[in-house]
């Protein structure tokens, strides 16, 4: 038995007959008590416990691998593999948790962590975020995802903040959720699944806290939704090495894209020598399942996570800018641009759908890389749209900073974490290179 499955205990004694899970697909619901009783149903075995995250079964497994102390790990889907027994076998003593990273930055690798690790997380989120049992989460993501099981799996199993689970973000069953008894909501999501909502205008009422991660969070959507619905949605930025980071409380529309918030209760924040964020608290995880010391040893060790974010920190304790990443830099001539910054520019066009900077070699080898931009428009005309977004651009960045591609692309569009690949798309612009 863990002591995250005797906090648990704790928990259900005090809450054994008030509302905790309700499944909405399967129209079901348990309090604690019968959440506690069905757990006892479910035979010891041994073994990894591997659930997939769009089921409420996770809390089974979840709960069924506290309790027989077996390591857990969550996989988004079928196609994902887990770890091998061989793997499992060389685990530190204590490890209780696999994440994996979503191989966004590089190959995916295994995340590994203890029970204190994952209720420090859980822990700085609900006091940051001010959560509250009276107020339901409602699950839309995988809670397999690092974002999923850190917002909705462990609040309800070590805080009591009873779970609604939709089934998924199409916007009819999420509107149904929201006009039902259980609302208001607590609602975390990505800015995918909170521009769809938008677009199917379902965000009138029915939650009570709006929380976007996963991705950079759009100004021109955030402003859209406060001025349309009322309904302000606060960025929270976070990562699987070390779970939540900052949070954005206040309650207007944020006036800078590059800002995602302030330190969580618990999070110590400072800049690497490289100029990126490292972050120390309670959560961050023991390291990564790897044989391999010095891939991973500068990024994360004891207890300090070091991102490839580049960041910018605030006058007084007011929050930090994110800037890019270390990694995604573009060498144009021994001048070094973030794509980020040039993307915060595109993105505040209401008609770019999507967009996405990266750099490719030069046919020149001086100038090193050249810029490419990738758009997804919509519907609007390509031609007047380049001339649009070159003009912009010139008047906020030097001319070396100016993208030499264009490349108009209806398929880009980010993925079911409301992510893009750079790399991924950048492999696919150099294997389909459209003309400039």
């Amino acid at each position: 038995m863990t002591i995250l499955y005797q906090r648990w205990l704790a928990l259900c004694n005090q809450r054994s007959s008030e509302l905790a899970l309700v499944d909405l697909t399967q129209q079901r619901q348990w309090t604690f008590g019968e959440i506690q009783a069905r757990l006892r149903r479910i035979p010891k075995v041994t073994g990894l416990v591997a659930p997939q995250g769009f089921s409420v079964e996770t809390v089974f497994a979840t709960l069924r691998a506290w309790r027989d102390g077996l390591i857990l790990c969550p996989l988004e889907d079928q196609n994902q593999t887990a770890p091998p027994a061989a793997f499992l076998q060389q685990l530190p003593e204590g490890i209780c948790h696999l994440k994996r990273t979503s191989g966004s930055t590089g190959n995916p690798r295994w995340i590994m962590f203890k029970p204190e690790q994952l209720m420090a997380d859980v822990d700085q989120i609900v006091g940051t975020m001010g959560l509250d049992p009276s107020r339901p989460n409602l699950g839309t993501i995988s809670m397999a995802h690092s974002y999923g099981f850190s917002s909705l799996v462990l609040p309800l199993l070590l805080h009591g903040i009873p779970l609604v689970w939709a089934g998924g973000f199409l916007p009819e069953p999420v509107a149904d959720a929201l006009q039902s008894e259980f609302a208001p909501f607590t609602l975390p999501a990505v800015p995918a699944m909170w521009r769809a909502w938008a677009a199917a205008g379902i965000l009138g009422s029915g939650i009570g806290l709006a929380i976007s991660a996963g991705a950079p969070l759009g100004l021109e959507l955030e402003r859209d939704i406060h001025q349309r619905f009322g309904l302000k949605v606060h960025n929270f930025y976070g990562s699987s090495e070390c779970g939540g980071i900052a949070y954005d409380a206040s309650d207007l529309p944020r006036s800078d894209g590059a800002f995602v918030g302030t330190a969580l209760e618990g999070v110590e924040l400072c800049p690497s020598p490289e100029g990126c964020l490292e972050v120390r608290s309670l959560a961050v995880a023991t390291g990564y399942g790897s044989s391999n010391a010095q891939e991973i040893g500068p990024r994360l060790q004891d207890g300090v996570f070091t991102t490839s974010d580049l960041v910018e920190f605030l006058p007084g304790a007011e929050g930090i800018r994110i800037l890019g990443r270390l990694d995604d830099l573009i060498n144009v001539a021994g001048r070094k641009i973030s794509p980020a910054s040039l993307e915060l520019c595109l993105h505040a066009f209401p008609f770019v759908r999507c967009c996405l900077v990266f750099g490719v070699p030069s046919p020149d080898p001086a100038r090193g890389d050249d810029i490419v931009a990738c758009i997804n428009p919509g519907e609007h005309e390509e031609g007047p749209l380049i001339d649009t977004l070159r003009n912009e651009i010139s008047k906020r960045f030097p001319p070396f900073a100016m993208p030499r591609h264009w490349w108009i692309c209806q398929e880009l569009t980010p993925d079911t974490r409301g992510k893009l690949s750079r790399a991924f798309w950048r492999t696919k612009y150099l294997n389909h290179r459209p003309p400039s």
